[in-house]
């Protein structure tokens, strides 16, 4: 299990109980449409995302990284992935998570309660600055999360396919949208969804 504080271990293993206590388990072919991800929905992700914690996060590493190359780039990509491999030390990921803006992301999925199942934000170059949880990888400078949202400006917003996931039983999807000042594009927010979820929610309020 990879090292991390007690108050983000706690918070994500309460997430992934909200999201099976609060939305039945789906079935495969079931897939809740992202439809249900209006603009109502989306301008709330702005809202949060455009918080001055988070813009504060994004200008700090924007301006340190102002100059990196592709091979640092890459270097840093490598080091994140080996961390989340290994037990031992992890500087990268405990840096990553242990900043304000972090903490900040991570009280936002906490109190979606099971909506909102992973919140990360990046710089211009696709490097993470924050997340809730742990990624994958640190650069997303190579996936359509960056490559449909930065380079097209403010404003741009890209929804990606419904993936299933097995463990929880529930439809999820990755919003991404370009993070800007002005109108001057300063980096990326990403948000994974429970479709699932949010269908029910939908449902219930129709009722």
């Amino acid at each position: 299990m990879l090292t991390r504080s007690v108050f983000h271990s706690a918070a994500i293993g309460a997430l992934l109980l909200c999201s099976i206590s609060g939305a039945s388990a789906q079935s495969v072919t079931d897939v809740p449409s992202t439809d249900l991800i209006d603009d109502a929905f989306i301008a709330d992700l702005e809202v949060m995302l455009n918080s001055p914690v988070v813009h504060h996060a994004i200008d700090h590493q924007n301006e340190v990284r102002a100059n990196i190359s592709q091979t640092e780039i890459d270097a840093l990509d490598q080091s994140w992935r080996a961390e989340t491999q290994t037990d031992g030390a992890q500087p990268v990921i405990t840096a990553a998570l242990g900043a304000p803006a972090s903490t900040y992301l991570l009280r936002a999925q906490a109190s979606s309660k099971g909506l909102l199942s992973e919140i990360f934000v990046m710089d211009r170059f696709g490097l993470n600055v924050a997340q809730s949880s742990v990624t994958s990888d640190f650069w997303q400078g190579d996936e359509a999360k960056y490559q449909r949202t930065f380079p097209e400006g403010a404003g741009a917003i890209f929804i990606d396919e419904p993936e299933f996931n097995d463990e929880v039983g529930v439809w999820l999807t990755q919003v991404n949208l370009t993070i800007d000042r002005d109108g001057t594009p300063i980096g990326v927010g990403t948000v994974e969804v429970n479709l699932s979820e949010l269908a029910r929610r939908r449902a219930y309020q129709g009722s």
